[in-house]
């Protein structure tokens, strides 16, 4: 029975991360590297911006080893993310600095109230 083949898509764990690669572990006896070269088309200066420890992952296999139950991986060139848990959520409104504008005089001025209350209760 083969359980892995080349170009299969596999979900993987982030067991260590080198300025070579990155290393992954599934859920049996294989282990896997990403090498450097397999992370993305440009540059990659810090892998550890593209991956954290015991992050799960998408993998792509390029080359297995059976006797020694390694694989060859990639994350280049598509969404090996599983969950965006890391990425910040922010949403945009139509008001933009609206708000802002029509908001800041009144609560300066009621800042303003608030610290003379204070400074009067001091006397």
């Amino acid at each position: 029975m083969v359980k892995y083949s080349n170009e299969m898509i596999i979900l993987g764990t982030v067991t260590g991360i080198e300025s070579y690669g990155i290393f992954v572990s599934f859920e049996d006896e294989y282990s896997g590297l990403i090498h450097i070269s397999e992370i993305s088309d440009k540059f990659v200066k810090n892998i550890g911006d593209f991956v954290e420890l015991n992050e799960v992952i998408r993998v792509r296999i390029l080359d297995i080893d059976s006797k020694n139950h390694h694989l060859k991986l990639s994350i280049k060139n598509f969404d090996y993310r599983v969950s965006k848990k890391n990425e910040k959520k922010i949403q945009e409104t139509s008001l933009g600095f609206l708000t802002l504008k029509k908001n800041l005089e009144k609560w300066i001025a009621q800042k303003k109230e608030e610290l003379s209350e204070k400074t009067s209760d001091l006397k």
